[in-house]
């Protein structure tokens, strides 16, 4: 049987610290394949992978920040070129679909891209779960800037199930978010600065207590996180991590 598997392509905060790419996380299950957020940067990572565009059946975007939804526009570019006639279904926080058509009449003015794919744009279900082929998300609202949307998410697929906090600062949704998880990747910006909308370590350690995952998997260190890293005592991303589940 097929495993699946979480491929660290970005792990970086919004300025790219310590050099990681921004967020995006490529899962590999039996009968489905997803990106989860695809930041400004992530299109390099995901070539440096080697990863086939045409694999993915999904992307999803837990919140309209850059870092997190501003590589979608060269993906979908490269794959109109390609003539791509596979559906890609785009999962995000409502406005998904008209956002990214803003971004793309900005970047590549003229260039129709949205009209030359067979894309399917779905929105998180509130207090639901959303089904999809292969795999269902639920979406939890979190503490981050609040025009962006920002949600955390448990992705169930292949008999797994993934959260991931997207960016926040502690909130007791995170609690859900982490029950049960085969992984939880927990954003974690700050070692001790508290900053309105990010996670720091130190309040983590706080509740880690209280947060049930089977495994857990730090993301989106900023420059305090970086300078403290060796008093970090549990497992963190860097580009290019693999994780079997």
């Amino acid at each position: 049987m097929i495993e699946t598997t979480v491929t660290i392509i970005g792990c970086g905060d919004a300025f790219a610290s310590g050099g990681q790419l921004h967020t995006c996380f490529y899962i590999q299950a039996p009968h489905a394949t997803l990106l989860l957020d695809c930041g400004a940067t992530a299109y390099y990572g995901i070539k440096k992978q080697g990863i086939n565009l045409n694999d993915i059946d999904a992307i999803v975007i837990s919140h309209f920040h850059g870092d997190h939804f501003g590589g979608v526009p060269f993906l979908l570019l490269e794959e109109a070129v390609r003539n791509r006639e596979k559906p890609l279904t785009i999962i995000s926080p409502p406005t998904g679909k008209d956002r990214i058509k803003k971004l793309l009449k900005q970047l590549y003015p003229g260039s129709e891209v949205l009209n030359k794919l067979n894309l399917l744009f779905k929105t998180y279900i509130p207090d639901g779960v959303l089904q999809a082929d292969h795999f269902e998300i639920t979406a939890f609202p979190v503490a981050h800037t609040p025009n962006t949307l920002p949600h955390g998410l448990r992705i169930g697929i292949a008999g797994k199930i993934i959260g991931f906090s997207g960016d926040t600062a502690w909130t007791p949704m995170l609690i859900e978010l982490a029950r049960d998880a085969d992984l939880f990747i927990c954003e974690c910006n700050y070692f001790q600065s508290e900053i309105n909308g990010h996670m720091n370590y130190k309040t983590l350690l706080n509740y880690d207590d209280q947060l049930l995952y089977k495994q857990l998997l730090l993301t989106h260190f900023g420059e305090e996180m970086i300078q403290y890293r060796d008093q970090v005592n549990h497992p963190y991303a860097y580009d290019g991590l693999k994780i079997a589940l």
